[in-house]
């Protein structure tokens, strides 16, 4: 049966994989985006401009903060589910804007909140995000580990809005799913994160910034899998739960800087640099819950990911011959 889907922050790299799968399954969807300079607008005007012609696609400019504009959103959107995406997003950013970063996650998170008990839908999906277990010594990483002690603003935000979640759940009757994203990446992801960026620097014969001696490990998520989470949590529809998204294994920094040279056919350049602040040793996904709920279960590995990744890229930026393998 065909469902009409809000998706927040709908214009950015998860979102507009989302809402392309919630279209092609014949969903209707409105996105609600503020396409804020945090990376270059234009960037995101490009992931829906193909969409805007669609009869079952409508996109609202505008503020999560704005209780008015995402009051009438809801109001006249009569919606079947959300999918709230959008944020202030990355750790090291939110080191210098604390302010910010709580403001629009926590009281945008908010606004969305009350406008979803005051005219529905029931069903609210949370974009949540790995950096809520700080620095975990226990691996994999598990929904009922202890994760009171988060280190930076940005995984206070997220925290926050898994609690004001629950508030929700507890006291109207949202049914709720808080899905803890671990590293996701794939076309189109944001140009300052990881891969992107290395993928970048490495086809232009640009030094990589490493930062700590390349043994920090991550948990990445090809962007396929996590829509395949997001898509079952919503036809799910909890009653209340958190859930990890996550690709089920680990790579150190130094191995994915050398899958992409790999990749590219180019050597790789290293510019060693001090651990930053708010950055954690390592995240690991036990996605056990996840598959249990929703039947969850990672199909691409860290390999191919990246191997469809720098094809994707050098479909969309030529890369200088120069620096060509």
């Amino acid at each position: 049966m065909c469902a009409h889907i809000l998706v927040t922050g709908g214009a950015g790299f998860i979102g507009s994989h989302l809402t392309r799968r919630l279209l092609r399954r014949g969903d209707r969807v409105t996105v609600l985006d503020d396409f804020n300079d945090f990376y270059d607008p234009a960037r995101k005007r490009h992931n829906v401009e193909e969409l805007l012609s669609r009869d079952d696609y409508r996109l609202v400019e505008g503020d999560i903060r704005d209780a008015a504009l995402v009051d009438s959103t809801f109001r006249e959107g009569r919606f079947d589910g959300v999918v709230h995406l959008a944020a202030r997003a990355g750790v090291r950013p939110s080191l210098s804007e604390p302010i910010l970063y709580e403001d629009v996650n926590c009281i945008g998170t908010l606004r969305l909140l009350e406008a979803a008990r005051a005219h529905g839908p029931k069903t609210f999906i949370f974009g949540s995000s790995s950096s809520v277990y700080g620095i975990n010594e226990k691996v994999p990483f598990a929904e009922t580990d202890d994760i009171n002690q988060p280190i930076s603003p940005y995984a206070t935000t997220k925290r926050t809005g898994e609690l004001m979640c629950y508030n929700y759940h507890h006291l109207y009757g949202l049914r709720v799913a808080c899905l803890r994203f671990f590293t996701v990446y794939g076309p189109a992801q944001r140009p300052e994160m990881a891969i992107h960026k290395f993928t970048h620097l490495l086809a232009h014969g640009e030094k990589i910034p490493m930062f700590g001696d390349g043994a920090s490990r991550r948990d990445y998520t090809y962007i396929d899998d996590i829509v395949d989470g997001v898509v079952a949590s919503l036809d799910l529809a909890p009653d209340f739960e958190v859930l990890n998204l996550g690709g089920a294994e680990t790579t150190s920094l130094a191995d994915l800087i050398q899958t992409i040279a790999e990749n590219l056919g180019v050597e790789a350049s290293i510019d060693r640099l001090p651990t930053q602040p708010g950055d954690v040793p390592i995240t690991y996904a036990d996605v056990t819950k996840a598959g249990r709920v929703l039947g969850y279960s990672p199909k691409v590995p860290i390999r191919e990911g990246l191997r469809r990744f720098v094809a994707w890229y050098r479909e969309n930026y030529p890369v200088p011959s120069s620096s060509a393998p």
